[in-house]
């Protein structure tokens, strides 16, 4: 549909629209044990199957709705785990960074540096993780228009990074409710960037359940598939062995039993919506 996207080169995996890219893993490192277990499951579900994917987990969750809340291992001591769980497995890995600092730090370790969506619009950080040479995936806020993601670009053009995408996660609907809006991701790939779709945060219900977010985890298989109908590069999908005991967004996550599934079924709607156009055939 847009075959003059430039592909994306993330350590062993190109991001270029032939196969979805999927980002997968747990929301937070709940240990290194842990993060080790869920790495190598995954792992030999892609080697199974052939996935182009990323290993994804959260050093520090700095926008809990409680104060109570379960943060993380911190910046250096979670990237140097996940970069170590990455490159067992022969994998590239990412997570979020808060703050320029952050950026920096997460650099020595991480592929992929991503923003999250309520600080999409903080230059210094912007500017920060572009500078750092590494791949930066911006999770789109949840109150901006697909079409304003063109002034992040500017700001991470400025700084040299031509490796970059845009990361579609829901938009605020309501009160503690989110809406997808496939139309964003053609949207974004028409302006001329690499799109994906976050399943697992944009069925959240952000503070729906009074010191915890809430969501509806079921669905995300649901909106996923969605979304690759519609064109997107990438699903990124958060999973647990167990979700109803994770330390971070329970509700929204594919249980580990049931990725497998859930991610060869999607690979199966991308191959079916892949029909030339008439331009093509002829």
């Amino acid at each position: 549909m847009f075959p003059n996207l430039p592909p994306i080169r993330i350590g062993s995996v190109t991001m270029d629209g032939v196969d979805p890219v999927f980002i997968l893993g747990p929301c937070v490192i709940e240990g290194e044990e842990f993060l080790h277990k869920i790495g190598q499951d995954i792992a030999a579900m892609a080697n199974r199957n052939g996935w182009r994917w990323i290993f994804k987990a959260s050093y520090d969750k700095a926008n809990r709705t409680s104060i109570r809340s379960f943060r993380g291992q911190g910046c250096a001591e979670g990237c140097r785990l996940l970069e170590e769980v990455g490159a067992s497995l022969g994998v590239p890995v990412t997570t979020d960074v808060h703050s320029p600092e952050d950026a920096r730090v997460a650099a020595e370790w991480i592929d992929v540096l991503q923003i999250p969506a309520f600080l999409c619009r903080q230059t210094d950080l912007i500017v920060a993780a572009g500078e750092t040479g590494r791949v930066v995936n911006v999770k789109k806020g949840q109150f901006m228009a697909p079409w304003d993601v063109k002034n992040i670009a500017e700001k991470l053009d400025q700084t040299g990074c031509e490796r970059y995408f845009f990361t579609e996660r829901g938009t605020t609907f309501g009160y503690q409710n989110l809406v997808a809006d496939m139309r964003s991701l053609y949207w974004m790939r028409e302006l001329g960037y690499r799109a994906v779709f976050d399943a697992t945060h944009s069925v959240q219900r952000p503070g729906g359940l009074g010191a915890t977010t809430g969501g509806d985890g079921k669905l995300a298989p649901v909106l996923a598939r969605a979304a690759v109908a519609a064109g997107c590069d990438g699903v990124f999908m958060e999973t647990h062995p167990d979700p109803a005991n994770a330390f971070s967004d329970g509700p929204n996550q594919v249980p580990l039993a049931e990725l497998e599934a859930v991610v060869e079924q999607l690979r199966a709607v991308h191959r079916a919506v892949q029909i030339p156009t008439l331009a093509e055939v002829a």
